[in-house]
């Protein structure tokens, strides 16, 4: 746990006596803090725990979280750069600077996407001359689809039984 404190920004808010719903609310944590028994110093600064585990982060382009192989794999096919990657090396392979040149974003951010396909083993590098080609891993793909079809036969399992059960109240003369 680590001791963070009120940015001075939002002190100056706290202590700004202009009716604005922005001050009333920092009044209100500054209050709700003293409540809880956090320490609040006399500049308006207060302390609080916040666990480094449950800090967010922006995941959009590099997956910081530890994860276990299909929840890295659903990651990094959650955002439409990374799928079109993917399927575009499906076809054939593409250098990164290839791939960079077919989206409205920088080099380094391609390079990036690419990271986050390459640790979940969607795809692979290897160097060609100066440059590094990038392959799809059919293999976790393929694992990827099979996982989806044993959990769609599970959900269709489950929702064939709740038929039979509704069927079954119906034969008895309840109400669905």
């Amino acid at each position: 746990m680590a001791g963070v404190s009120l940015s001075t920004s939002l002190h100056w808010f706290a202590h700004d006596r202009r009716p604005d719903p922005s001050t009333h609310y920092v009044e209100h944590l500054l209050t709700q803090a003293k409540d809880q028994g956090r320490s609040v110093t006399a500049d308006g600064h207060f302390t609080c725990n916040v666990n480094p585990n449950s800090l967010t982060y922006n995941h959009m382009v590099v997956d910081i979280r530890e994860t276990n192989g299909a929840d890295q794999v659903f990651h990094a096919l959650a955002d439409g750069t990374r799928r079109d990657i993917v399927r575009r090396t499906l076809e054939c392979e593409h250098s990164v600077s290839a791939l960079a040149d077919l989206y409205p974003m920088s080099f380094a951010a391609v390079q990036k996407h690419v990271a986050v396909l390459e640790r979940a083993q969607l795809v692979s590098k290897r160097p060609h001359g100066r440059e590094q080609l990038v392959r799809a891993n059919v293999h976790t793909i393929r694992e990827a689809f099979e996982l989806l079809e044993r959990l769609e036969a599970l959900w269709r399992g489950r929702i064939d039984r709740m038929d039979e059960i509704l069927q079954h109240d119906q034969e008895k003369g309840g109400t669905p």
